[in-house]
């Protein structure tokens, strides 16, 4: 079983809400986040495409956050998510640096290094992601790559799709559609 996230470019509004149902679902302390959605604008006036996307932690299958944090706080878990044990975590902030999608932050009062967790305690109950649940577009999806018949697999045969710094080469798990 490899987990995976599927964001659809083209029907993201922007709207945030992922953003806020996470802050709500993983208690984040204001002012931090463990998602966000970036505006990219390419070409000029007057052929301009924009996209929006939700980005987070890759959740990587190469992930340096794993290989460099010193305490093994920073591990992967079942089906490939990538979780620090926020009690193992010496917030030396190795991981911080080698994350190329700077996708961690330093938890301001507990010290430990926080990240997107996929909501790995909903997952475990069969559940889905707080963002995935939420989005009022259905432009997230999560599930099984391995499994040929689930959404995100058939998505991923059926579109063109991407994922973020592909030249860094931690085989990011998440794929925008576009």
């Amino acid at each position: 079983m490899r987990y995976v996230m599927v964001i659809d470019t083209l029907k993201c509004v922007g709207c945030s809400d992922c953003v806020v149902a996470c802050q709500t679902e993983n208690d984040v302390p204001f002012g931090y986040c463990r998602d966000w959605v970036t505006e990219t604008v390419n070409g000029t006036y007057p052929v301009v495409e924009m996209e929006l996307r939700s980005e987070r932690c890759n959740h990587c299958e190469n992930a340096p956050c794993v290989r460099t944090c010193p305490t093994g706080a920073s591990h992967v878990a079942e089906g490939g998510i990538v979780l620090v044990t926020g009690e193992e975590c010496i917030g030396c902030g190795a991981c911080i640096e080698s994350c190329p999608y700077d996708a961690r932050y330093q938890h301001p009062e507990e010290g430990y290094v926080d990240k997107c967790t996929f909501c790995f305690h909903r997952v475990e109950k069969g559940l889905k992601p707080a963002c995935v649940s939420v989005c009022p577009t259905r432009c997230m999806y999560f599930g099984d790559i391995h499994d040929p018949n689930s959404e995100v697999s058939r998505l991923l045969a059926q579109r063109k799709h991407k994922v973020l710094a592909p030249e860094a080469g931690t085989k990011p798990q998440v794929y925008y559609l576009i």
